[in-house]
């Protein structure tokens, strides 16, 4: 049980850190089998030998899980954890498959993707990012607030320069509101744009500020990764 334990949870040791990188590279192969499975006019071989990847790699992620569920020192506590959540959610959609062909059931083959969040774990640079997180927390929660506002503020500005000239885009400050995230977030997707002189000043207005929107959270986050940084 300690060999386990030191296998399944200890990534400083060689075969911990080995056992890592064998269950991250299985996660991938995973991925790559699931998407190459929807590739049309597969052969019926491809389709075969991609079944036996899926069956072998579900197969080691559930003695994985079990595993980990033998050698948690709180056994439910892991089961109803995140990660534990995770790992079984990656096995499931397998399992609900089998010898079924509801199309209601294929449906859960799309948790296959959660395996994406088992690669989380073995990423330290998660842990580095998620202490930049609750170090600028207080400012990222006030900028939350400042970009609603604006976001607000935009969507009522540009209904007052558009509605009369164009009702049926410009209906409501509702219908504004996908304007002004389009325009802000600078994507600019061109369903709806101002034709008025006043309208595209404010346009111009809210862009410059859509940069800065984009801009300032980049910075808080980098200064909060470098202060962590220089802590370890």
């Amino acid at each position: 049980m300690l060999f386990l334990k030191t296998l399944l949870n200890d990534t400083n040791t060689k075969q911990g850190k080995i056992f890592a990188y064998f269950i991250q590279i299985l996660i991938l192969i995973s991925l790559l089998t699931f998407s190459m499975s929807t590739l049309p006019n597969n052969s019926h071989s491809m389709q075969v030998a991609l079944h036996i990847v899926e069956v072998v790699t579900v197969i080691v992620f559930s003695i994985e899980h079990v595993g980990r569920i033998l050698v948690a020192p709180e056994k439910m506590k892991f089961i109803f954890s995140f990660f534990g959540l995770v790992d079984f959610l990656a096995i499931l959609p397998f399992y609900l498959s089998i010898g079924l062909d509801l199309r209601a059931v294929r449906a859960f083959r799309l948790f296959r993707l959660v395996r994406i969040l088992k690669l989380l774990k073995y990423n330290s640079a998660i842990h580095r990012f998620h202490q930049a997180l609750m170090i600028a927390k207080e400012e990222l929660i006030l900028f939350s607030f400042f970009s609603g506002l604006v976001l607000y503020l935009s969507a009522v500005g540009i209904y007052y320069f558009e509605h009369t000239a164009q009702p049926n885009q410009f209906k409501s400050v509702f219908h504004s509101l996908w304007w002004a995230l389009t325009t802000l977030t600078t994507v600019g997707y061109g369903d709806m744009y101002p034709i008025t002189f006043g309208g595209r000043l404010f346009t111009f207005a809210v862009l410059i500020v859509g940069i800065g929107i984009i801009a300032v959270p980049t910075g808080l986050i980098s200064s909060a990764l470098s202060k962590v940084r220089d802590e370890e």
